[in-house]
């Protein structure tokens, strides 16, 4: 069948503020194939007992950790970022993840971006547990863009044995999703699965509500026979029901399912009311 080798995962992110007990609980109930667990302030996220225990009392595997590399997570594990790495991938070791997503450093971390793709490559080979730095994006303000990772945010212009495309961050940066998997070609190895309207702010929004090319894009990869995991990664705190959340959560399986299949895309009725009254300033960061 094909596409079949493309497995459809949840993000922790997706449930925010919500805690990732509750992800697991709905990705099992929605009929998601694994998790990506979002390291952050969430005690269980950074507990590789708890999060084992989670996946085996929903039984859903846990594909993917994404390493504490946010502006919100900055004191997860310290301050240190290449340490914030390792654990990260000593996590995924020990809850049988076999990728870590992990942002480039920020323009505040000269040090470390010097040795990061260094780092990088080190320590996957050192484990086996594949790195995937993903693609950023440009602070933006009144107009003006400012670097705010290094070397860059654009990952096409690096060099890195794995890449994650994240389609909200390309919204973001002003760029054309599918340019961009093309681009990093056979580097990427995940996706975020989200959607945007080209906002300074980093929307996530349920892919196919915006104006990226979110169908296009896994179209693009299953004629490449990729194997990789498309992670569903909105956001929905401003769900104002769990049954709203949820129905967001929902769609955003259903969009990618049909894409793989090729099959029509079905009606995002719920996402697709939401777009309507979105404003940017209730994009998830």
């Amino acid at each position: 069948m094909p596409g079949s080798q493309i497995s459809v995962t949840l993000s922790t992110a997706s449930v925010f503020p919500r805690r990732a007990s509750y992800g697991f609980e709905l990705a099992a109930r929605s009929g998601y194939d694994g998790m990506e667990v979002m390291v952050w302030s969430d005690p269980t996220t950074q507990d590789a007992t708890k999060l084992i225990q989670l996946s085996d009392k929903y039984d859903i595997p846990i594909s993917s950790i994404h390493a504490p590399s946010l502006v919100v997570s900055q004191n997860v594990w310290g301050v240190r970022p290449a340490r914030k790495l390792e654990r990260a991938v000593e996590l995924a070791e020990q809850v049988g993840a076999s990728t870590v997503v992990v942002h480039p450093p920020f323009v505040w971390q000269p040090r470390y971006a010097s040795v990061f793709a260094d780092h990088v490559k080190v320590l996957s080979k050192g484990t086996g547990i594949t790195i995937a730095v993903e693609n950023m994006y440009p602070w933006r303000r009144k107009n003006r863009d400012y670097l705010a990772y290094l070397p860059h945010w654009d990952l096409t212009t690096q060099h890195y044995d794995a890449t994650t495309l994240d389609l909200s961050h390309a919204s973001t940066a002003l760029q054309n999703s599918l340019d961009v998997a093309t681009a990093l070609g056979d580097t990427l190895r995940h996706v975020h699965l989200a959607d945007g309207t080209g906002s300074a702010k980093d929307e996530h929004l349920v892919p196919g509500v915006g104006n990226q090319p979110a169908r296009e894009v896994i179209e693009h990869l299953v004629k490449r026979d990729w194997n990789g995991d498309l992670c569903v990664e909105i956001g929905t705190r401003k769900a104002d029901s769990p049954a709203h959340r949820e129905a967001l959560v929902y769609e955003s399986l259903a969009f990618a399912r049909a894409a793989i299949a090729g099959t029509p895309a079905p009606r995002l009725l719920v996402a697709e009311d939401e777009a309507k009254h979105h404003h940017p300033t209730d994009a998830w960061t």
